[in-house]
């Protein structure tokens, strides 16, 4: 699948901000469904089926997830992976980020904990002069890429509501993914279409990407089961970052549903109010 590609206006984002060390990394190692049934196949309008995904995961409750990134500039790979819990009625969710190796090989972070809410994104273990019992608060509605990015952790929700701008979906056929039976779909989402169907928990964020991102074209694979729950969702974004184009494939797996939830912001007097390094 081709790649879009997206600048960013108003000047360049380093990748994944929020998570400390990346960019620098890579520079080092570059040294619920329905609607009307497919005649051809008898299944439903694939379209419709993914625009409802997010719909069916808030009647599901809750799930674990675990996510990945994977970033890719001047022919070297990074990834970040992230594991835990996310409430799709609420919109909360804890994850432990954790960042790649050095280039020697040894731990360069000890893992990010997120804790994600509507608008909101908190981490700990963050670096950058943090000390290591504070909190940093990000407003997700004013990231330009509205959070799908910057945490090295697509938001859950936010993955899951940008499918809402769906289009040109097609039905590609079943397969197991862990044992469940899933109905792939591929096509190509529209944030900012996205955004102006979104909740009003995701809305703020994913408008911010609308406007952040210049092409809004955003291709996909989403993997649905038997109850049109999301299973998996893979999101392909690329941008220019301070002069080279950087592919980032953003990964979700939902799983575990009925998974009890449990999400205590901080208090004000934790969250670090400083100046964080660059």
């Amino acid at each position: 699948m081709v790649v879009q590609q997206h600048r960013l206006r108003g000047g360049t984002v380093a990748v994944a901000a929020a998570v400390v060390g990346v960019t620098a990394l890579t520079g080092s190692l570059s040294g619920c469904s329905g609607g009307r049934a497919d005649a051809r196949t008898g299944e439903a309008d694939p379209t419709r089926t993914v625009r409802d995904a997010s719909v069916v995961l808030a009647h599901a409750g809750t799930s674990k997830t675990r996510t990945s990134m994977e970033m890719a500039t001047g022919g070297t790979r990074v990834t970040i992976r992230g594991e835990g819990t996310y409430d799709f009625r609420q919109r909360v969710g804890r994850l432990k980020v954790v960042l790649p190796t050095d280039a020697s090989g040894a731990e360069e972070h000890r893992p990010i904990t997120e804790l994600l809410a509507p608008g909101a994104l908190y981490m700990k273990n963050r670096g950058a002069g943090v000390p290591a019992d504070k909190w940093v608060r990000i407003d997700t509605t004013t990231l330009t890429d509205g959070n799908l990015v910057t945490g090295g952790a697509t938001d859950p929700a936010a993955a899951a509501e940008l499918l809402r701008g769906a289009r040109e979906v097609r039905y590609v056929g079943q397969l197991d993914l862990a044992g469940v039976r899933v109905r792939h779909y591929r096509g190509t989402t529209d944030i900012a279409r996205a955004a102006r169907a979104a909740s009003p928990q995701v809305r703020g964020a994913l408008a911010a990407a609308a406007k952040g991102f210049a092409n809004d074209a955003v291709p996909f694979d989403a993997y649905l089961d038997d109850e049109g729950r999301l299973r998996k969702v893979r999101h392909r974004f690329s941008y220019l970052n301070q002069g080279r184009t950087v592919a980032v494939a953003s990964t979700t797996l939902l799983f575990g549903f009925g998974t009890p939830v449990e999400v205590r912001l901080p208090d004000a007097e934790d969250i670090y109010a400083g100046r964080i390094e660059a």
